[in-house]
């Protein structure tokens, strides 16, 4: 059987709520079938020259983790510049964020290049190589300058733009030349396949073959959507440790007289949280019987901080709810708990199992997997509401939820006011369809999908 080679940015503490959904799922995917996991370590070495020495390697169960340090420079300029200054804008919509400055993509090709030559030495000839996220575009095409002829495939973590959105990269060209190195691609939503495949065929001259397949520059690429998932029944099984329940159990003694509603996520600009703020203020406004009751608990994890847009945000948000407790707060009760630090990954399902609504109302998101592991959590015979922007990948898929438009504040303020008063029967049907739809399309379907697909490619 051939061995999986896994090769993402960074590989992430699990136990911590920062791990984003792509080193959530790869951990899980990875745990089941071993295989090996390459990534940068973390660590950062001073000076402009790209480390030479050979990558680390530890076995942690079935899996071999393969880890390599960069360069300040080339880490400023590869993940804080091109990567979270150009790609990650323009792929959430956001041009008027985007830092397109000459320099950062110079680092962002030494990086790729640096994995290739690091990764290379320790491949096997019938590896199953796949490659993870904004990230490691150009990392097929520099693996085949080397002579790599695995099998490659890439899957994109965040939303694929509108072709002209995402001709405003003055590098578009190029990387979607990059991209047709690898055998597949995979993306999120039937919606960001789409987007691909129209700037493959009108910007980048791609000719549409059969069943997906897609030809240009002499060679042929398989595209699809494989919406990510989560491991149902091992988050599940989380919420019956003993940190979910001291969790769930010290909230519910200290919040015995509110009514929860919660948001969990990196702080982030495409998370939707000035917005989500609003609309709670606009639900105290319009809907008085929930002062005194209704409490938001909003957690947001530090995220890239060294780019200004991110202390902006902060500082937006600080205000936002420091205003609302003023405003509405009474001495035995305020309406905002924000937290702007990490929880451990262990304690999340008391804390989702805790709240009467989560908020997951993000402007832009690939997929969003906290508001899947929000569903796992869940008592069947007392459910929580999910309220879901329409605009995360996950819509696609949980049609029972409550899908809103976060840029309209006072409909989502009505939505958060029908998830409150929502009947138990319609809660409890609502909760069973949701978590069928997760368990049918979850990490091990993703994982199987892909790879089948991958596979079928030669």
């Amino acid at each position: 059987m051939a061995r999986l080679v896994v090769v993402s940015n960074r590989l992430a503490d699990l136990r911590k709520t920062s791990a984003g959904g792509l080193a959530v799922a790869l951990g899980e995917a990875l745990a089941r079938n071993g295989g090996m996991w390459f990534g940068w370590s973390g660590n950062l070495v001073e000076g402009g020259q790209a480390p030479s020495s050979p990558p680390r390697t530890r076995q942690a169960g079935k899996v071999l983790l393969a880890t390599v340090d960069l360069s300040r420079a080339d880490h400023d300029s590869h993940y804080l510049g091109f990567s979270n200054g150009v790609l990650w804008p323009v792929f959430h919509y956001r041009l008027d964020l985007a830092r397109f400055e000459a320099g950062f993509i110079d680092g962002y090709q030494r990086v790729n290049q640096q994995f290739a030559r690091q990764l290379q030495p320790l491949l096997k000839p019938d590896d199953i190589i796949w490659v993870h996220d904004y990230h490691l575009i150009p990392l097929a095409a520099e693996l085949r300058a080397l002579g790599c002829r695995n099998r490659i495939g890439f899957f994109l973590h965040i939303p694929m733009p509108p072709p002209l959105i995402f001709a405003a990269i003055p590098q578009h060209a190029w990387l979607m030349k990059c991209l047709f190195d690898y055998d597949l691609v995979g993306l999120q939503t039937e919606a960001d396949l789409n987007h691909f495949t129209r700037y493959a065929l009108t910007e980048g001259g791609a000719q549409a073959l059969d069943n997906g397949r897609l030809r240009a520059g002499g060679r042929t690429l398989q595209a699809g959507a494989f919406p990510i998932g989560i491991d149902v029944e091992a988050f599940t099984a989380l919420s019956q440790t003993r940190e979910a329940r001291d969790m769930y159990e010290r909230i519910h003694r200290d919040y015995s007289r509110r009514r929860l509603l919660l948001g969990v996520e990196r702080l982030d600009y495409s998370k939707g949280l000035p917005q989500r703020l609003k609309a709670f203020r606009q639900l105290l406004q319009s809907y008085p019987e929930n002062l005194g009751s209704a409490t938001l608990i909003q957690i947001a994890s530090p995220s890239r901080e060294a780019l200004d847009s991110y202390t902006d945000l902060l500082q937006e948000l600080e205000s936002l709810s420091g205003s609302i407790n003023g405003d509405f707060g009474e001495l035995d009760w305020m309406p905002v708990r924000y937290m702007h630090r990490n929880v451990a990954r262990k304690r999340l399902p008391g804390l989702y199992r805790v709240v009467r609504v989560a908020l997951v109302t993000p402007l832009r998101d690939g997929m969003n997997l906290v508001a899947k592991e929000f569903i796992a959590a869940q008592d069947p015979a007392d459910p929580g509401v999910l309220v879901l922007s329409r605009f995360a990948g996950a819509a696609a898929q949980l049609k029972e939820a409550l899908l809103v438009n976060p840029y309209d504040v006072h409909g989502t303020a009505e939505s958060i006011q029908q998830a409150l008063q929502m009947p138990l029967a319609e809660r409890q049907q609502r909760h069973q369809l949701l978590l069928q739809g997760i368990r049918r399309q979850d990490v091990h379907w993703w994982q199987d999908s892909f790879l089948s697909a991958l596979n079928n490619t030669h």
